[in-house]
């Protein structure tokens, strides 16, 4: 269920990285039930609850996240978070360490889109610096490493600083509203529950 009700064109990002991190789990995971079968014979499938457990992981850590932006605001879809942002709560967008969103009562991170290390600097070229809204750039123009157009947390960073100067612009967004506005959260107890339900069922797998 989604934290916000959103309204207008979505943005969705997920990073590209971590698809194919999820896809190298499932892949392993086949590959090991495929395995298992060929070697035991079906009944070996009784012993597959690590598999279903790396696969499910893959899933929660890795496909699951994303950044979701609409015209009601920002969206942080973490592994077992929903943090649900309105325009009218977001203080300040940053990159540091990964997107954060500044709020009146707090900083929430996305999962999905971490900051650059060091290759990602390295790698930037002139045009992953210009034609960014007017609030990635610090003094002297200068651009923070995680807010560079060729990273994970500056392409996030983008499309939500984006859309909230758009908003802006519009007059549709009531400014003062920051400490008021509060932000919706959610835990997708499900995920919980199943990750623990396996992690259990391989500890027993294992010991057996």
């Amino acid at each position: 269920m989604n934290a916000l009700q959103h309204a207008g064109s979505l943005d969705v990002f997920k990073a590209r990285s971590n698809k194919a991190l999820a896809i190298l789990l499932w892949v392993l995971a086949a590959l090991g039930l495929v395995i298992t079968v060929v070697q035991t014979g079906i009944g070996g499938l009784r012993f597959a609850a690590p598999l279903v457990l790396m696969a499910f992981v893959g899933w929660a850590l890795f496909w699951r996240p994303a950044v979701v932006v609409s015209d009601a605001g920002v969206e942080l879809v973490n592994p077992v978070r929903r943090i649900g942002v309105p325009w009218e709560a977001l203080a300040f967008v940053d990159t540091k360490y990964a997107l954060t969103l500044g709020t009146g009562v707090g900083r929430y991170s996305a999962w999905a889109a971490p900051a650059p290390g060091v290759w990602g600097a390295r790698n930037a070229r002139p045009e992953h610096v210009s034609g960014l809204p007017a609030t990635s750039y610090g003094p002297a123009q200068s651009v923070r490493p995680g807010d560079l157009r060729n990273t994970v947390s500056g392409q996030a960073a983008f499309l939500v600083r984006r859309r909230w100067t758009e908003r802006v612009e519009r007059g549709a967004v009531e400014g003062g509203q920051t400490a008021e506005t509060p932000v919706l959260r959610s835990t997708a107890w499900g995920i919980v529950g199943a990750t623990a339900v396996l992690a259990v069922a391989s500890v027993i797998t294992l010991i057996a």
